[in-house]
């Protein structure tokens, strides 16, 4: 078996786990918030225990639940600040990139695309009250007061608006007669923003747009594109804004 996990912090992410030695990797000097080493090394050793106890009884139990090899299990826990700052905590986990089954509160609720596999795995769940009792506080205690810190820890960074930097180039050609615009638009931070291609103040409606990818530095990377006839393609400007940019 292989173990993977990560923490992130909406698009950031502040965390990675190291599965051989099963600690934690702090990518942000802020990224323990404000627990002490002590706190970190007791929830390292928490996660340590249950990842290694939740791989063995998958193993062990393979075959009373039919899993055929290989299968991947994926879990996400997590709590969001909403805006009436209120805490929203969470844990669900999927089989096959399918819905599973989710925790809330202390009660294990079974996901309609598990079937009748992902009832059985939650009545088995549900003889541990122990590990229940345990998940419900790290969802409702331990991660609001981590969110919070690590809030207020990374705040210089969290808040910090980088301009981006914008330049034009040329892709494969579409076609005979045709062009392939392309904007780059890069170094930008945080993640939201709009681009487009626009003729004077129309947008242009056959702008394509990529996926925004992060850069080294933490700040983010588009490409946008249009594919016009040669004859048209003079005129027409890529239009960025950023909150940078005080809403240019």
């Amino acid at each position: 078996s292989r173990c993977q996990g990560s923490g992130w912090l909406d698009d950031l992410q502040i965390h990675g786990w190291d599965s051989d030695s099963g600690t934690a990797i702090f990518l942000k000097p802020w990224s323990k918030g404000n627990f002490s080493d002590e706190e970190v090394t007791e929830l390292e050793e928490l996660f340590r225990v249950y990842l290694i106890g939740f791989v063995r009884e998958v193993q062990d139990r393979a075959s009373e639940f039919q899993m055929e090899y290989p299968f991947e299990f994926q879990g996400m826990a997590g709590c969001e600040l909403n805006s009436g700052e209120a805490i929203v905590s969470f844990l669900k986990t999927a089989l096959g990139g399918l819905d599973f089954l989710s925790i809330k509160n202390d009660t294990c609720v079974p996901a309609s695309e598990g079937g009748s596999r992902a009832q059985r795995f939650c009545a088995l769940i549900s003889q541990y009250q122990g590990i229940l009792d345990i998940i419900k506080k790290l969802l409702l205690e331990t991660c609001p007061r981590y969110l919070l810190g690590v809030l207020d820890a990374g705040k210089a960074e969290l808040k910090r608006h980088v301009k981006p930097e914008a330049w034009l180039s040329s892709g494969p050609a579409p076609g005979p007669g045709r062009l392939l615009l392309v904007c780059h638009v890069s170094g930008f931070y945080p993640k939201p923003v709009w681009v487009m291609w626009m003729r004077g103040e129309k947008e242009q409606p056959d702008t394509q747009q990529g996926d925004i990818q992060p850069n080294d530095d933490g700040t983010w990377y588009l490409r946008v594109t249009l594919d016009v006839a040669t004859e048209e393609a003079a005129g027409l400007t890529c239009r960025v804004k950023h909150s940078s940019l005080g809403g240019r």
